[in-house]
Protein backbone atom coordinates (compact mmCIF):
# COMPACT_ATOMS: atom_id res chain seq x y z
CA UNK A 1 0.00 0.00 0.00
CA UNK A 2 2.81 2.38 0.95
CA UNK A 3 4.58 1.55 -2.31
CA UNK A 4 1.48 2.45 -4.30
CA UNK A 5 1.11 5.84 -2.45
CA UNK A 6 4.66 7.07 -1.85
CA UNK A 7 5.12 10.28 0.17
CA UNK A 8 6.81 12.90 -2.01
CA UNK A 9 10.43 13.53 -1.04
CA UNK A 10 9.99 17.31 -0.85
CA UNK A 11 7.12 16.83 1.64
CA UNK A 12 9.37 14.74 3.92
CA UNK A 13 12.15 17.30 3.63
CA UNK A 14 9.76 20.12 4.53
CA UNK A 15 8.55 18.23 7.62
CA UNK A 16 12.13 17.65 8.72
CA UNK A 17 13.00 21.32 8.23
CA UNK A 18 9.97 22.37 10.27
CA UNK A 19 11.02 20.03 13.07
CA UNK A 20 14.59 21.34 13.02
CA UNK A 21 13.36 24.92 13.03
CA UNK A 22 11.05 24.33 16.03
CA UNK A 23 13.85 22.57 17.91
CA UNK A 24 16.35 25.34 17.24
CA UNK A 25 13.84 28.03 18.16
CA UNK A 26 13.09 26.28 21.43
CA UNK A 27 16.78 26.11 22.29
CA UNK A 28 17.53 29.70 21.26
CA UNK A 29 17.79 32.60 23.67
CA UNK A 30 16.03 35.95 23.67
CA UNK A 31 18.69 38.29 22.29
CA UNK A 32 16.64 41.46 21.81
CA UNK A 33 17.26 42.66 25.39
CA UNK A 34 17.71 46.40 24.79
CA UNK A 35 20.98 47.87 26.03
CA UNK A 36 20.24 51.43 24.90
CA UNK A 37 16.73 51.07 26.29
CA UNK A 38 18.20 49.95 29.61
CA UNK A 39 20.37 53.07 29.73
CA UNK A 40 17.34 55.29 29.10
CA UNK A 41 15.33 53.38 31.71
CA UNK A 42 18.14 54.07 34.15
CA UNK A 43 18.22 57.79 33.34
CA UNK A 44 14.46 58.07 33.80
CA UNK A 45 14.71 56.22 37.15
CA UNK A 46 17.41 58.62 38.38
CA UNK A 47 15.16 61.53 37.45
CA UNK A 48 12.20 59.90 39.21
CA UNK A 49 14.38 59.27 42.26
CA UNK A 50 15.23 62.97 42.53
CA UNK A 51 11.60 64.03 42.12
CA UNK A 52 10.28 61.39 44.51
CA UNK A 53 12.84 62.17 47.21
CA UNK A 54 11.85 65.83 47.15
CA UNK A 55 8.17 64.93 47.64
CA UNK A 56 8.28 61.71 49.65
CA UNK A 57 8.69 63.06 53.15
CA UNK A 58 5.69 65.39 52.96
CA UNK A 59 3.48 63.76 50.33
CA UNK A 60 3.68 59.93 50.40
CA UNK A 61 0.92 59.54 47.79
CA UNK A 62 2.77 61.77 45.35
CA UNK A 63 5.94 59.75 46.01
CA UNK A 64 4.07 56.58 45.14
CA UNK A 65 2.56 58.16 42.02
CA UNK A 66 5.99 59.26 40.78
CA UNK A 67 7.44 55.76 41.12
CA UNK A 68 4.42 54.07 39.57
CA UNK A 69 4.57 56.45 36.60
CA UNK A 70 8.29 55.72 36.36
CA UNK A 71 7.53 52.00 36.23
CA UNK A 72 5.04 52.50 33.40
CA UNK A 73 7.49 54.75 31.52
CA UNK A 74 10.34 52.24 31.98
CA UNK A 75 8.14 49.42 30.67
CA UNK A 76 7.25 51.48 27.59
CA UNK A 77 10.92 52.33 26.96
CA UNK A 78 11.94 48.69 27.37
CA UNK A 79 9.30 47.42 24.94
CA UNK A 80 10.01 50.14 22.35
CA UNK A 81 13.75 49.52 22.34
CA UNK A 82 13.32 45.72 22.39
CA UNK A 83 11.12 46.11 19.29
CA UNK A 84 13.74 48.33 17.60
CA UNK A 85 16.56 45.92 18.42
CA UNK A 86 14.54 42.91 17.26
CA UNK A 87 13.93 44.59 13.91
CA UNK A 88 17.57 45.57 13.55
CA UNK A 89 18.93 42.08 14.28
CA UNK A 90 16.06 40.51 12.35
CA UNK A 91 14.48 38.37 15.03
CA UNK A 92 10.81 38.13 15.95
CA UNK A 93 9.95 40.09 19.09
CA UNK A 94 7.31 37.50 20.00
CA UNK A 95 9.35 34.41 19.12
CA UNK A 96 9.23 31.38 21.37
CA UNK A 97 12.30 32.47 23.43
CA UNK A 98 10.83 35.97 23.80
CA UNK A 99 7.52 34.57 25.02
CA UNK A 100 9.36 32.37 27.53
CA UNK A 101 11.31 35.43 28.71
CA UNK A 102 8.12 37.45 29.25
CA UNK A 103 6.20 34.60 30.88
CA UNK A 104 9.09 33.97 33.29
CA UNK A 105 9.12 37.62 34.33
CA UNK A 106 5.35 38.16 34.55
CA UNK A 107 4.65 36.40 37.91
CA UNK A 108 7.17 38.57 39.78
CA UNK A 109 5.72 41.75 38.27
CA UNK A 110 2.19 40.62 39.11
CA UNK A 111 3.24 39.84 42.67
CA UNK A 112 4.80 43.31 42.85
CA UNK A 113 1.50 44.93 41.94
CA UNK A 114 -0.40 42.92 44.58
CA UNK A 115 2.18 43.57 47.30
CA UNK A 116 2.29 47.27 46.45
CA UNK A 117 -1.44 47.55 47.02
CA UNK A 118 -1.27 45.54 50.26
CA UNK A 119 1.66 47.50 51.69
CA UNK A 120 0.09 50.86 50.83
CA UNK A 121 -3.22 49.84 52.46
CA UNK A 122 -1.43 48.67 55.60
CA UNK A 123 0.64 51.84 55.84
CA UNK A 124 3.99 50.11 55.28
CA UNK A 125 5.17 52.11 52.28
CA UNK A 126 8.75 52.15 53.62
CA UNK A 127 9.00 48.49 52.59
CA UNK A 128 8.15 49.20 48.96
CA UNK A 129 11.68 49.98 47.67
CA UNK A 130 13.10 46.68 48.93
CA UNK A 131 10.04 44.77 47.77
CA UNK A 132 10.19 46.27 44.26
CA UNK A 133 13.92 45.63 43.88
CA UNK A 134 13.62 42.05 45.15
CA UNK A 135 10.68 41.15 42.91
CA UNK A 136 12.20 42.82 39.84
CA UNK A 137 15.44 40.97 40.52
CA UNK A 138 13.56 37.67 40.87
CA UNK A 139 11.75 38.32 37.60
CA UNK A 140 14.91 39.26 35.72
CA UNK A 141 16.78 36.25 37.13
CA UNK A 142 14.01 33.88 36.05
CA UNK A 143 13.64 35.46 32.61
CA UNK A 144 17.41 35.46 32.20
CA UNK A 145 17.32 31.68 31.85
CA UNK A 146 15.96 32.37 28.34
CA UNK A 147 18.33 35.19 27.45
CA UNK A 148 21.98 36.10 27.22
CA UNK A 149 24.18 35.29 30.22
CA UNK A 150 24.48 38.86 31.49
CA UNK A 151 20.72 39.17 32.18
CA UNK A 152 20.54 36.78 35.17
CA UNK A 153 23.66 38.47 36.56
CA UNK A 154 21.75 41.76 36.48
CA UNK A 155 18.84 40.05 38.24
CA UNK A 156 21.16 38.84 41.00
CA UNK A 157 22.46 42.39 41.51
CA UNK A 158 18.87 43.61 41.93
CA UNK A 159 18.26 40.86 44.49
CA UNK A 160 21.33 41.95 46.47
CA UNK A 161 20.24 45.60 46.46
CA UNK A 162 16.68 44.66 47.39
CA UNK A 163 17.90 42.58 50.31
CA UNK A 164 20.02 45.48 51.56
CA UNK A 165 17.09 47.88 51.16
CA UNK A 166 14.83 45.68 53.26
CA UNK A 167 17.20 45.98 56.24
CA UNK A 168 18.07 49.66 55.95
CA UNK A 169 16.29 52.77 57.27
CA UNK A 170 13.14 53.72 55.36
CA UNK A 171 14.50 57.14 54.41
CA UNK A 172 17.15 55.43 52.26
CA UNK A 173 14.46 54.02 49.96
CA UNK A 174 14.90 56.50 47.11
CA UNK A 175 18.66 56.00 47.16
CA UNK A 176 18.21 52.22 46.82
CA UNK A 177 15.66 52.64 44.03
CA UNK A 178 17.92 55.09 42.19
CA UNK A 179 20.90 52.73 42.62
CA UNK A 180 18.91 49.77 41.29
CA UNK A 181 16.50 51.01 38.66
CA UNK A 182 18.85 53.86 37.77
CA UNK A 183 22.43 52.72 38.30
CA UNK A 184 22.12 49.02 37.52
CA UNK A 185 20.08 49.65 34.38
CA UNK A 186 22.69 52.11 33.13
CA UNK A 187 25.67 49.85 33.91
CA UNK A 188 24.12 46.72 32.44
CA UNK A 189 22.64 48.71 29.55
CA UNK A 190 26.17 49.79 28.61
CA UNK A 191 27.46 46.21 28.91
CA UNK A 192 24.62 44.82 26.80
CA UNK A 193 25.12 47.55 24.20
CA UNK A 194 28.83 46.74 23.91
CA UNK A 195 28.65 42.97 24.04
CA UNK A 196 25.26 42.16 22.54
CA UNK A 197 24.66 44.75 19.85
CA UNK A 198 22.65 47.49 21.52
Amino acid sequence: MAARNPVPLHSQAFDHLQYIRRTMEGAASFTAVPGVGGILMGVSALTAGGLAHAKGTVEPNRWLAIWILEGVLALAIGLLFAYRKARRIQVELFSRPARKFMLAMAPALGAGAVLTSALVRSGQMAMLPGCWLLLYGAGISAAGAFSVRIVPVMGTCFLVLGSAAMFSPGEWGDAWLAAGFGGLHIVFGILITRKHGG
